[in-house]
């Protein structure tokens, strides 16, 4: 399997656009392709990547990159807050904010998600993200978990997000 360009070059742009887009707060798109979906985007010269996903607590998702207009790298994920935490929306509100920090500390070597081990300060203190996967950027999956210390007096770890990942290069005839 190939990339049409050099594999650094690739991740370098991958790791930009995500930096533009979910994580680094971007703007969705007025007109998704989806209806119903969310979708942000970012260009650069010849590459075009694309996030695509709807739901809020629980929200399966897509990230594709086009290079001049043919897809070439896919990544499907699905995932979110586990369901005893559908309602709260001030916790929710935290992990993806943490979240959003934690994608942005990749790991150039396995862009997937974030690093494999992650733990919040500050105002993100108490959460630790952890994330496990195979493969490379070329062929991948993973799951990538976030837990709260201290959620009550009697809990001391707990997962509250996770999700689930897989993706590859696109190889056609």
């Amino acid at each position: 399997m190939n990339l049409p360009v050099e594999q650094t070059k690739f991740v370098e742009f991958l790791l930009r656009a995500r930096s533009k887009c979910w994580a680094g707060d971007g703007k969705d798109i007025d007109n998704p392709q989806r209806p119903g979906f969310k979708e942000l985007e970012y260009c650069e010269g010849d590459f075009v990547y694309r996030d695509s996903y709807v739901g809020y607590y629980f929200a399966p998702g897509q990230e594709v990159v086009r290079f001049q207009g043919i897809p070439i790298w896919s990544m499907s994920y699905s995932g979110g807050m586990n369901s005893e935490y559908h309602e709260d929306r001030v916790l929710t509100k935290r992990v993806f904010a943490f979240l959003k920090e934690v994608l942005l500390q990749v790991d150039p070597s396995r862009p997937f998600r974030g690093p494999n081990f992650y733990v919040g300060k500050d105002e993100f203190e108490g959460l630790r993200y952890i994330d496990h996967s195979i493969g490379d950027v070329l062929r991948f999956n993973g799951r990538e978990s976030i837990l709260v210390e201290k959620i009550d007096k009697t809990i001391h770890q707990k997962e509250v997000f996770s999700q689930d990942y897989i993706g590859c290069l696109m190889v056609y005839k």
